[in-house]
């Protein structure tokens, strides 16, 4: 008999600061009813702290909630009057400040209250797991384990599971089940030891860092600018990161390693430095105070610097012939020439690096169960594109190990610990293989989690070294696409192109791909291989034939745009669009004509073309006046006024369930939470709808539209708006040719028209703004500097 399936139907929070409430909105994102509970009010509503947080939500950016509705599923409590709400509850998740005390104390009051079966999880982010078990009744224990969120929840992939040794391995492998696909988490199991596994390396990381700016004197702004993008990771770099999470909190964590790891070799490097303890003790805590390491007054920023004890105007960079070897491709290249430069903030870079790398193998075997949980836990929970272990594999393991030892000998490095023996054995080419990752307590390669949840993943998170070659058999390439198949009877097609841009060559291979689906196969999915799923109309393409002011050949391309918008939506198989990362312009019209969108919760929708002087030209004025007509119930025009503002002001939204409230998706589309699941999804909507019997719409139908007057009564606001000097007069012109697309053109209110008159007219409104010299200057404006110009 298969297990009895385990369900999260109802989750409580307890504590409503700022992780548990961004918790609490998260859930709720995924349709999880969700308590939030914390202590009563001393004055009024016994819940107003709670609500007070709810409230709060409302008011983040970027925002915690993924539809302005999700909040009302947040119910709000206090410990006085709704413990008997616990025994509802599937999972309970503790979310209050860091004491020890604080923690054993809410346990004692709330484990009577709680379900037989209820998982009962800490959010702390580094105290012993084992130590608050045993702050547990008995019977509870082997339901209680950690579980690790990062700040933001909703955007930061990681989540820790930390088990107590009496936790139950069922209980963890369906905690792990819910958090991976329910709420779309990347979940590593850490084990139980001061701040687990991201923040123990990635604050280490961050310590060495500014025990090495101090040694070689660098500036807090120039060492941003060289360890944030130009490494691979986050704008925020370091010392903007510290700001972010907030100073005190950063120092709390130190602390929590100070107190805990006295033996580590690195102790003297737990303490928070004096001037950040200066920083702290002035209420300079970082964004939260819109004071800390850094300050803006005006328009000017300000950055702290240590030699003189104040504030300093913040901008340096780092120098060019330092950021000319970070340019280098050649990671062994690289390495070599950091290490060997003579330049202040080329040792910089390698001694932070050297240092990470150090820490990591000496502790690998203490704190991870391989070096895979390492890097995915700093890539995850500290945004690096490439984790720590993989730098040193990429750049040649034996090389940089020599490196290490030798700079351990000869004293340069922040501890005087040796490098472990597995580090430095001849053949060690690294610590990621195709059969697993290096354990280092069993000396061994750990294979991936066999949980049945990972199935989902066609296309799972990779490190560095193990297998990663294409997904599934080709079935159909050119420049623009890759076509393939997994023995699925589903087609899937992946652009080639930069950014996911849609240009001729992505246009043909779209078009064969739904040939050889047609023929041979039984749907066809649209899914990219990494975010974006696209920027929208490859620009750079029409250039050829824009300078030469060959607008024929153009109208021909724009004609063949809408003619594949269309094949995806009248094709005699089912279409589906798996979506993440930008859907814009273009990828936003190729979406709205499948039969079904599979968006990654993380999709940022938008018809964006005005930003470029244009408006959309691949059928999404069409589409949105199609769904005006379907919508209205006796007043088109009213069904249509969102849909143009849409258009007409470039919105774009910020969620898949935003893409549905503004109408870029429709309410039937389903909004996926883990990206790595999306093509398992959409295959099986494919699937799904091929086996119900899928006919293709009916085409040529008709559809009532607004007419001329529908157009004036829009027009009769942009009027307003551009003598208010809300819009630019070019604004105004590209606005004015939305409307009368999307009204329909120069007819009468609630004449029948087919897509086809307004694909026409689109097509025709497209090309007028093409030869506009304020249009052309906009496109150039974003060729040359990514940028929207507003002229």
């Amino acid at each position: 008999m298969s297990q009895t399936k385990f369900i999260v139907r109802k989750v409580a929070v307890l504590g409503a600061g700022v992780m548990g409430a961004q918790i609490a909105a998260h859930l709720v994102n995924a349709k999880v009813p969700t308590v939030l509970f914390d202590l009563p009010a001393k004055d009024g509503n016994k819940n107003g702290i709670a609500l007070k947080a709810i409230d709060g939500l409302k008011k983040l950016k970027p925002s915690p909630l993924s539809n302005k509705d999700a909040v009302n599923y947040i119910q709000p409590a206090n410990y006085e009057e709704h413990l008997h709400l616990l025994k509802g509850c599937d999972l309970v998740i503790e979310a209050i400040a860091e004491r020890m005390d604080w923690k054993t104390d809410l346990y004692a009051k709330v484990a009577p209250h709680l379900g037989e079966r209820t998982i009962f999880a800490t959010n702390t982010s580094g105290l012993s797991i084992n130590q608050l078990a045993a702050g547990v009744p008995a019977e509870l224990a082997p339901r209680f384990c950690g579980v690790h969120f990062f700040n933001p929840p909703r955007y930061m992939h990681l989540v820790e599971i930390i088990p107590c040794t009496g936790s139950d391995a069922g209980m963890l492998d369906n905690l792990e089940r819910f958090l991976v696909t329910t709420l779309g988490k990347g979940v590593i199991r850490a084990k139980d030891t001061p701040n687990f596994v991201a923040n123990r390396i990635g604050v280490f990381s961050m310590l060495a860092t500014i025990a090495n700016a101090d040694k070689f004197g660098i500036r807090f702004d120039v060492v941003d600018d060289l360890t944030g993008p130009r490494l691979g990771r986050p704008k925020s770099a370091t010392f903007r990161t510290a700001d972010v999470v907030g100073l005190d909190t950063f120092a709390h964590v130190v602390k929590t390693m100070d107190d805990t790891l006295p033996n580590d070799p690195w102790h003297a490097y737990f303490k928070s430095p004096q001037w950040l303890q200066q920083l702290i003790a002035d209420g300079s805590l970082g964004a939260k105070t819109k004071r800390g390491i850094y300050k803006k007054e005006g328009k000017q920023m300000f950055v702290f610097d240590v030699a003189k004890g104040e504030y300093v105007g913040a901008g340096e960079k780092g120098d060019d012939a330092v950021k000319a070897i970070l340019k280098i491709e050649n990671p062994a290249e690289k390495f070599k020439q950091l290490r060997a430069s003579s330049h202040p903030q080329a040792q910089f870079l390698w001694a932070c690096f050297r240092d990470v790398f150090h820490y990591i193998s000496y502790h690998l075997g203490d704190i991870a169960n391989c070096a895979r949980d390492v890097d995915f836990a700093i890539r995850w929970g500290f945004g690096w594109s490439v984790g720590p272990f993989e730098t040193w594999q990429a750049a040649g393991w034996q090389q940089v190990a020599g490196w290490i030892d030798e700079d351990i000998k000869a004293g340069k490095t922040l501890a005087a610990a040796a490098l472990p023996a597995w580090a430095l054995e001849a053949d060690r080419a690294g610590v990621h293989f195709a059969d697993g990752s290096f354990d280092a307590t069993a000396g061994k390669l750990v294979g991936r989690s066999t949980l049945d949840v990972y199935q989902r993943q066609l296309a799972p998170a990779k490190v560095l070294g193990e297998t990663a070659g294409l997904l599934g058999e080709t079935v159909f390439e050119n420049e623009g696409v890759r076509a393939f198949t997994t023995g699925d009877d589903v087609l899937v097609v992946s652009f080639k192109s930069k950014a996911h841009a849609i240009g001729p060559d992505v246009i043909d291979g779209v078009n064969t791909a739904i040939d050889i689906a047609e023929a041979r196969f039984k749907g066809l999915v649209i899914w990219q291989t990494e975010e974006p799923f696209s920027v929208g109309a490859d620009l750079q393409s029409m250039l050829p034939a824009f300078m030469m002011g060959d607008w024929d050949a153009i109208d021909t391309m724009v004609r063949r745009f809408q003619t594949t918008s269309m094949r995806l939506r009248y094709s005699h198989i089912p279409t589906v669009a798996a979506t993440q990362g930008y859907v814009f312009g273009g990828g936003c019209e190729f979406a709205m004509h499948c039969d079904k969108v599979v968006a990654a919760l993380e999709s940022y929708v938008g018809l964006v073309e005005v930003g470029v002087g244009l408006l959309p030209g691949g059928g999404g004025c069409k589409e949105f006046a199609l769904r005006a007509a379907q919508n209205a119930q006796g007043d088109v025009l009213a069904a249509l006024k969102d849909y143009f503002m849409a258009i007409a002001t470039a919105k774009v939204a910020t969620s898949g369930h935003e893409a549905q409230e503004i109408g870029f998706f429709r309410h039937s589309d389903s909004v996926v939470f883990n990206a790595y699941e999306l093509l398992y999804v959409a295959k099986q909507q494919a699937l799904a709808l091929y086996e119900s019997g899928y006919r293709p719409p009916m085409a040529g139908g008709t559809f009532a539209v607004a007419g001329r007057a529908g157009a004036a009564s829009i027009k009769g606001q942009l009027v307003n708006m551009l003598e208010g000097h809300f819009i630019s007069q070019h604004d105004f012109t590209i606005a004015a040719l939305i409307a009368d697309v999307m009204t329909g053109g120069d007819v009468e209110q609630g004449t029948l028209v087919n897509e086809q008159w307004i694909l026409d007219l689109e097509r025709k409104a497209f090309m007028t703004l093409l030869k506009s010299s304020k249009t052309q200057d906009r496109i150039a404006n974003m060729l040359t500097t990514g940028k929207p110009l507003r002229n």
